[in-house]
């Protein structure tokens, strides 16, 4: 698992985006705060300078105005000019309060009428600036310790939280199939992953049931199935030895007996399918070639008397760990779909080291038709089979890792190529 798809680390990027959220908005709110703060300490400062340095102004015969680290005070009278005189960055500006740059300074500046004079009282920003910045590199590493301490609890509370559903799912790849019931060491706790628990354990045990079910209806099937045409190619078996049969009686007899014999072949392969997927080892040794030989003898009386040619190519013998029925169900479903459907023409089979491929001169087919194929019960306009053929060969070729693909054109033919892994 990548750990970016834990649910560990998504509960941890949670917390921390949520704990970055907060502290970022946390942050900002008190360095505004604080810097409206400070504008309004220094408009009160001026105010109050400007009030004093007001009523000096008026009761002292020598009023030199306030000229300090921080503040400094110039008036204008009815004349512009002057000792006192402003300088000209905010000599025109009208009563109120401003953040003014003079020179290479910044100031807040107020401005107020009074007794007929105009007062400029500047306060100097540069340290208020330095500690408005202190104050954000502070809150800038408030945000950070935040947001780890915010990661750090997710993960831990992550931990904690999910642990159960860890040791629920260390548990749940752990039982085999045949296990009868599901552990819950640890697990049975009245609680959201208790109850998750419990219900496994209901499923497992219906799912144990129903494969029990599935078991007994195989072995029946097996039986009740194998018996009937087991008496069937007996009977056969006896007719065939009948030198009193006429050759057209014969033939029949020995259609009889393919047909029994594929039904028995279908049987055993349907209960292969059936089994839980093998190891690959577990297969027989299956020569390709003898099985596509098999299936043309077996299948080309299906050409009858419609003008069809058959062409082998063996490039390659491959064998494949494979069992013989299932190899042989593709091949001859894939076969018996191109003799039905064409009247005239070529059926090539091709075989090749790693991959085997039919193609045929018939019908063809369109797009529409062949995204829909393998589905079950799909049949085309022209088929008059149950469309389970090539549903059978997908799960087949699924079931070994085959891959199948189909190229067709209508009134061009058809190739399907069964790439083996």
């Amino acid at each position: 698992m990548r750990p970016s798809s834990s649910l560990r680390f998504r509960v941890a990027a949670v917390f921390a985006a949520f704990g970055a959220l907060l502290s970022i908005l946390l942050s900002v709110g008190l360095y505004f705060t604080a810097q409206q703060i400070g504008h309004k300490l220094m408009d009160e400062a001026l105010q109050a300078q400007l009030l004093d340095s007001a009523e000096r102004h008026m009761t002292d015969a020598i009023f030199l105005p306030p000229n300090t680290v921080s503040i400094k005070a110039y008036f204008l009278s009815g004349e512009e000019g002057g000792h006192y005189a402003p300088p000209p960055e905010i000599s025109k500006l009208v009563p109120g309060s401003y953040n003014v740059k003079v020179g290479t300074l910044d100031y807040r500046v107020l401005v107020a009428d009074k007794n007929g004079f105009r007062y400029f009282m500047l306060f100097d920003t540069d340290r208020q600036h330095k500690r408005e910045k202190n104050f954000f590199h502070f809150l800038a590493y408030f945000a950070l310790l935040m947001t780890l301490a915010s990661a750090a609890g997710g993960f831990w509370l992550a931990l904690r939280v999910i642990s159960p559903l860890s040791r629920l799912a260390v548990q749940l790849g752990q039982t085999q199939p045949g296990d009868s019931q599901l552990s819950l060491e640890g697990l049975g706790r009245d609680d959201e992953v208790g109850e998750l628990a419990r219900t496994f354990a209901r499923y497992q045990q219906r799912m144990q049931e129903f494969i029990r079910r599935e078991n007994y209806f195989t072995a029946d099937v097996s039986h009740e199935l194998r018996t009937p045409i087991a008496i069937v190619l007996g009977t056969v078996e006896v007719l065939e030895q009948d030198e009193t049969l006429t050759p057209k009686q014969r033939e029949r007899v020995t259609r009889i007996r393919r047909a029994a014999q594929d039904m028995a072949d279908l049987t055993s392969a349907l209960l292969l399918l059936s089994r839980e997927q093998r190891l690959r080892t577990d297969e027989n040794l299956c020569y390709v070639s003898d099985v596509v030989q098999a299936c043309v003898d077996k299948h080309k009386h299906l050409i009858g008397n419609r003008v069809i040619r058959l062409e082998l190519e063996f490039i390659d013998e491959p064998y494949l760990n494979v069992e013989r029925p299932l190899l042989e169900i593709v091949i001859a479903n894939l076969l018996r779909n191109a003799f039905f459907n064409m009247q005239s023409g070529v059926v090539s089979l091709r075989l090749e080291a790693r991959r085997f491929v039919l193609s045929d001169t018939g019908c063809g087919m369109s797009q529409e038709v062949q995204e829909h194929i393998f589905e079950r019960h799909f049949k085309g306009a022209a088929s008059s089979g149950a469309g389970v053929g090539l549903s059978l060969v997908k799960r087949i070729c699924d079931r070994y890792g085959w891959r199948i693909s189909v190229a067709s054109e209508p009134g061009q033919g058809t190739s399907i190529e069964v790439a083996f892994a």
